[in-house]
Parts: C-alpha cells; sequence; structure tokens
C-alpha cells in the first residue's frame, strides 16, 4: 500500500467538503445531546472529536425503512395491479469517520445479505457504492469492547482508509485498493517516519487502555441445547421491558419486517427495521407465538448473536463490541455480563 498522507486541520473540512463533487457524503455530526451521521450539505458542520454516534450508521445501507415495491391500479383494468419496484438511489457515497467497530459491523451483517446463497440486490448495490473513511478511537469508550469480538481501536476490518488523530493534524492510511485510489485525489503530504512511528504509538496507546471482558473461545466448545436449557436466563430478563433499544442502536442486527399499505388505488410494499425483542415479532397468523415469554426473546438474541452465529459461520460472534446495547439499556443488561455466563 501507499505511504499514508497528512492533512493539517484547518485544512481537513475543505479536503471534505472536495468530495462533493463526486460523492454523497456522510459524516458525523452533532445533533442535540447526541452525534448522528448525516449527508454533508452547505452548512453541515462535521464533528470528528466524537465518541461514537448514538446510532449505528447501517442505515445508509440498509435504510430503517425502505420502499420495496408499489402497486397502482392498472387504468382501465378494475381489481387489476401491477407490481413494480420502486425507484432508488445507488449513488457512489462515502461514510466518513466511522469507528472501527460500526465497519466490522457492515462485514458481519454482509453474511446475512450478501453470501452465495440469497443476495440482497438493494443492500449489495449500496454497500458496494460505498466507501469507508474509518477514525480510530485514541480513547475508547468504558463500554466499548471491540477488542474481544476480533477487532480494535484501530481495527481495520470493513475500511477502505483509516483515520489517526494525531495532535493537530490527520493521518490517512489506506487499507484498500478503493481506498488508495480515492486518497490519491485528496492532496496532502506523505507522512514522514517520525509521523507514520506517532500513530503507532497512539494505537499501541488506545489498545492498552481496553480490558479484554471475556473470551469467546469457550463459547465453541458450549452445546445449544446446553446454553438453551442453561438455568440464567429467567435472572437476565428480569429487568427487560422489551423496548428494543439494544436491537435499533445495534449495527449487526438486521431483522425486519416487511408491511403492505395501502390508500385508495395504491399499495406500497415497505420494508421496516424489526426487533425480536418485540412480542408481535414471531406471532404468527394463527395465533400461536413460539417466544411469547419476555426470557425466550431475551435468550434468542444472545444465543442468535453468540452461539447460533458462531456455530453456522465458525468464527467470530454477531458483534462489534461497539457497547452501544450497554450503555443506552435503560435497566443495564450487559451483554458482557450475559457473555460470562454463557462461557461459565
Amino acid at each position: 500500500m501507499s505511504t499514508p498522507k497528512i492533512f493539517k486541520k484547518e485544512e481537513w473540512l475543505s479536503v471534505v467538503n472536495g468530495l462533493r463533487n463526486k460523492y454523497k457524503v456522510f459524516v458525523p455530526v452533532k445533533d442535540g445531546d447526541i452525534h448522528l451521521f448525516k449527508e454533508l450539505k452547505d452548512g453541515t458542520k462535521p464533528d470528528f472529536a466524537y465518541s461514537n454516534t448514538r446510532l449505528s450508521p447501517k442505515g445508509i445501507v440498509y435504510p430503517q425503512s425502505e420502499r420495496m415495491f408499489e402497486c397502482p391500479l392498472e387504468e382501465g383494468k378494475e381489481g387489476a395491479f401491477i407490481l413494480k419496484e420502486s425507484p432508488k438511489e445507488f449513488v457512489p457515497q462515502v461514510v466518513l469517520g466511522i469507528r472501527p467497530c460500526d465497519a466490522h459491523g457492515f462485514l458481519i451483517v454482509k453474511r446475512n445479505f450478501d453470501n452465495p446463497q440469497y443476495q440482497d440486490p438493494w443492500w449489495v448495490q449500496r454497500y458496494q457504492a460505498t466507501t469507508f473513511i474509518g477514525l480510530g478511537c485514541n480513547d475508547p469508550c468504558p463500554t466499548c469492547f471491540c477488542n474481544a469480538v476480533g477487532e480494535g481501536p484501530f481495527g481495520e476490518q470493513g475500511l477502505d482508509i483509516i483515520m489517526y488523530d494525531v495532535s493537530d493534524s490527520y493521518v490517512l492510511k489506506p487499507v484498500t485498493d478503493k481506498g488508495k485510489e480515492l486518497l490519491s485525489g485528496l492532496g496532502g503530504r506523505d507522512a514522514n517516519a517520525e509521523e507514520i512511528k506517532a500513530i503507532e504509538e497512539i494505537k499501541a496507546s488506545a489498545t492498552s487502555k481496553m480490558a479484554s471482558p471475556f473470551s469467546i473461545e469457550p463459547l465453541r466448545s458450549k452445546t445449544q441445547l446446553d446454553l438453551f436449557n442453561a438455568p440464567y436466563w429467567e435472572d437476565v430478563a428480569f429487568a427487560c421491558i422489551n423496548c428494543g433499544t439494544c436491537t435499533y442502536l445495534c449495527p449487526t442486527c438486521w431483522c425486519f419486517d416487511i408491511q403492505d399499505e395501502t390508500y385508495k388505488k395504491y399499495c406500497d410494499r415497505i420494508r421496516n427495521w424489526d426487533s425480536c425483542m418485540f412480542p408481535l415479532f414471531t406471532l404468527h397468523g394463527s395465533g400461536h407465538n413460539p417466544r411469547d415469554k419476555k426470557f425466550q426473546r431475551v435468550r434468542q438474541r444472545f444465543m442468535h448473536k453468540l452461539k447460533y452465529y458462531v456455530d453456522k459461520y465458525g468464527d467470530g460472534v454477531q458483534c462489534s463490541g461497539c457497547g452501544r446495547c450497554v450503555r443506552y439499556c435503560p435497566v443495564n443488561i450487559d451483554i458482557r455480563h450475559v457473555c460470562k455466563l454463557m462461557c461459565m
């Protein structure tokens, strides 16, 4: 790969705005008391001095609500409907300042939407049209545990470029050919040996600040049946209020529901994010619900992330360690604690 490039912070915003000539650009923006990824437009103020966004940027590739098909009534043919795909946009885009845990999350989700058996054409096209420029974490949050699930505060999985915040500058290192091509057009100057040494020291310092809360290795030897029938699920689920916060904020949850909405002579088929924490998620048309009890839904969430995924794919877990579910759960259910219980 080519030499990392260095940019002074005072010139960085003009460099970022220059990307708008070729790409739709998404950046972290302070919105009230939180940060979110928003499209960079005139007047948008990116804030790269943030910990992490409240919502993961997965919605940039996988919209929270998306019209799939529409069925207008064909004129002159009473009762005849024509099903057609709704217009969609797959323009080149850049997610700038994404944390490594969230970029890793896209690779985890990719196994569901883009695999040898099934490909979701809309997810795949948006993902392929996206360039990911990551921003490493100099000071990981206390709730972060990316190092326990195969990543790190400066991990490069799923990234095309990784950014380092070094004093008054940003150092950008290309990771993929796509990233190398984009970086070559941004200008900047080549980082020297001292500056490259500085980013390695920052990386080592950030990694040393993170304790590893658990090891996922014991999960491989556990049987699904033993974990399924473990005695602790009622206690884990006791405080849960089935709000779905953990799933909606998670960069690796992919559950959805498909609904048909009708109005006069029009019908839209819409895909919306859903949550395994909701009682209606598994409700059958017959009225039967195989997971009608709260502890069953909580068990399903953790078993899927920490065991079923492991057994199906043979490596990793369905978690990127971003810590959002720990930070924002209103009743303080902690996946790190649950994983320890499952590993005992």
